[in-house]
């Protein structure tokens, strides 16, 4: 009996037997706890490190010792964006350290640029940048009823358009045609002025009248009332006139070619003096009086309207 009751106090208890079975997970737990010490105090150092003005020449030191240099820059996509503005907005150039900036910070700057939709910026270790622009492709501004927006080529509104902001930037670069049906139209009657550059480069809009016809203004004020359906012949001969007598630098109100057998220019008033002048002739009768003259409002104008 008392070998019995020995052997009932010799057995270990439940907490006894929990930690034996236990004792192999103790170990690495200990471990894990002293790694996430030491990973704990490398970040605090770290963070002390880049932002702390005292170790500025300890990381310049730093970065000037690390091999990874930018070697190639590859650029696709950028058909109307230059060159030096994308350099800009990346914000590295060769021979910098590759992984001494932000990506989301260069694709936002980048993305800000005129034309651009968005960008795609990668960085390929060790050496190389790619970036990969996805460009907007706004064919001319249209003013329609006081609004102005973008558009395509085929007469659509461009995405994100707006006339603050980079938008803006291409509003100044692009030509400007006004009225109803204008949007749908322009294409071809750019194509046509491209094909004069005598006459485009004194061109600043183009108004479309009763949705059948162009009137043309030049960067002086002046109006160019194309025949309907006959702007091909007519810009040609415009362009011929500028070549033989310069008419588009000279000082009209109007000029008139929407009869095919004659050109009705209509002279700027002369100034009023005492002597007993004749005063200039108007438009012939039975012709309508050229509609005023259209000129692209400045920038503050264009912002208060849009």
């Amino acid at each position: 009996m008392k070998r019995s009751a020995d052997n009932l106090n010799d057995r270990p208890s439940k907490l006894s037997i929990f930690l034996r079975r236990q004792k192999r997970l103790i170990r690495p737990a200990l471990i894990t706890l002293v790694l996430c010490a030491v990973g704990a105090g490398c970040v605090a150092f770290v963070h002390r490190v880049g932002s702390d003005e005292r170790f500025a020449p300890f990381r310049a030191r730093m970065v000037n010792m690390l091999p990874l240099r930018i070697t190639n820059i590859t650029v696709t996509g950028n058909e109307l964006t230059g060159d030096d503005a994308l350099q800009e907005a990346l914000g590295v150039r060769k021979g910098d350290f590759i992984l001494g900036f932000s990506l989301n910070a260069a694709r936002q700057r980048i993305d800000a640029l005129p034309f651009v939709d968005h960008s795609v910026v990668e960085r390929r270790l060790p050496d190389t940048i790619i970036i990969h622009l996805i460009e907007r492709r706004p064919f001319a501004v249209w003013q329609n009823h006081g609004h102005f927006m973008l558009i395509d080529r085929e007469g659509n509104q461009v995405r994100d358009q707006g006339m603050t902001g980079k938008d803006a930037q291409a509003f100044m670069q692009l030509p400007l045609v006004v009225g109803p049906d204008a949007n749908v139209a322009a294409a071809s009657l750019m194509d046509e002025l491209s094909a004069q550059p005598e006459v485009r480069t004194h061109v600043t809009a183009a108004v479309r009248v009763g949705q059948r016809r162009w009137n043309l203004t030049l960067r002086d004020g002046t109006i160019v009332m194309l025949p309907e359906g006959e702007e091909v012949p007519a810009l040609k001969r415009l362009a011929q006139m500028q070549q033989d007598m310069r008419l588009l630098d000279r000082p009209v109100l109007s000029i008139d070619m929407r009869l095919p057998d004659r050109l009705i220019i209509r002279e700027a008033p002369h100034p009023a003096s005492n002597d007993n002048t004749t005063p200039p002739a108007a438009a012939p009768s039975g012709l309508p009086a050229p509609d005023m003259p259209w000129t692209r409002p400045d920038m503050a104008n264009l912002r208060r309207r849009a």
